[in-house]
């Protein structure tokens, strides 16, 4: 005879939600939306923004054509933009491949064509490793440039710039929440290596524990103020991203490591 915990308990909406860091920027979007969430220069911005720029990243994405389980690749040092693709991405139902900004073009083709890459937002600073990667494909992904003020060089060479991409975004979407947590939320590859880069899968589950788990190894405070150091390509800048958002943080942006800039 079967336990009575057998009996009328299986797992339904009513009783189970998927983890997913998505849910740390609803949360504090809801909680704190006046909140400072990122210092970039001259930008401020709050939670509020960055739920909204999110949200019309993911509105934007989805009116293209990118769908569950499609791959949106970012080639970009630790900017806004980065911060607004690790939500606005999976918020897609795409999945988030962070490129190693310090790779030759022809790795970087390697990844794309790997990885299947529908859309790659790049920092204009490297558009022109982009330029030779995507030259080298047979399949062309959509070309989404970002135009941060901060960057000294480099060519615009997509269909369209990233402010503009987001404007094309519904504010208002009803945007994908993953059904099963085992979902794909993020694809990076090794470097340094012998052979062709290898590609590792994190699911939503792996990463929400891996944030929590951020939070609560570094004894981390309500509200902390984090200094990007740490390259967000690298695997997600180990979670932080979606860490920063759980805690309600301030993700102060850094486009390189040099003195005067800290």
């Amino acid at each position: 005879m079967g336990s009575i915990y057998d009996t009328d308990l299986d797992r339904n909406a009513a009783n189970h939600v998927p983890l997913s860091p998505i849910s740390f920027l609803t949360r504090t979007a809801r909680a704190y939306p006046e909140k400072l969430a990122v210092i970039h220069g001259d930008i401020r911005r709050n939670w509020g923004e960055v739920y909204e720029r999110s949200v019309r990243l993911a509105s934007a994405l989805s009116k293209r054509g990118v769908k569950r389980g499609d791959t949106v690749a970012v080639m970009a040092p630790n900017i806004p933009a980065f911060v607004d693709a690790h939500f606005g991405v999976p918020m897609s139902g795409a999945v988030l491949n962070a490129l190693n900004i310090r790779l030759d073009a022809e790795a970087i083709a390697f990844i794309l064509k790997h990885g299947e890459a529908k859309v790659i937002l790049v920092d204009r600073e490297f558009s022109s490793v982009i330029a030779q990667a995507v030259e080298a494909l047979e399949t062309k992904p959509l070309i989404i440039d970002i135009d941060d003020p901060l960057a000294e060089h480099g060519d615009l060479i997509g269909e369209i710039e990233y402010e503009a991409f987001l404007k094309e975004g519904d504010p208002d979407f009803e945007f994908h929440r993953p059904t099963d947590e085992w979902d794909a939320i993020a694809l990076n590859y090794t470097s340094g290596t012998t052979g062709d880069p290898k590609g590792v899968v994190t699911h939503h589950r792996g990463a929400y524990l891996n944030a929590l788990g951020n939070a609560m190894e570094w004894d981390l405070p309500h509200f902390p103020v984090y200094l990007w150091t740490l390259p967000m390509f690298h695997c997600n800048g180990w979670c932080f991203p979606w860490t920063i958002a759980a805690k309600a943080g301030v993700n102060v942006c850094l486009r390189k490591v040099e003195p005067f800039a800290i």
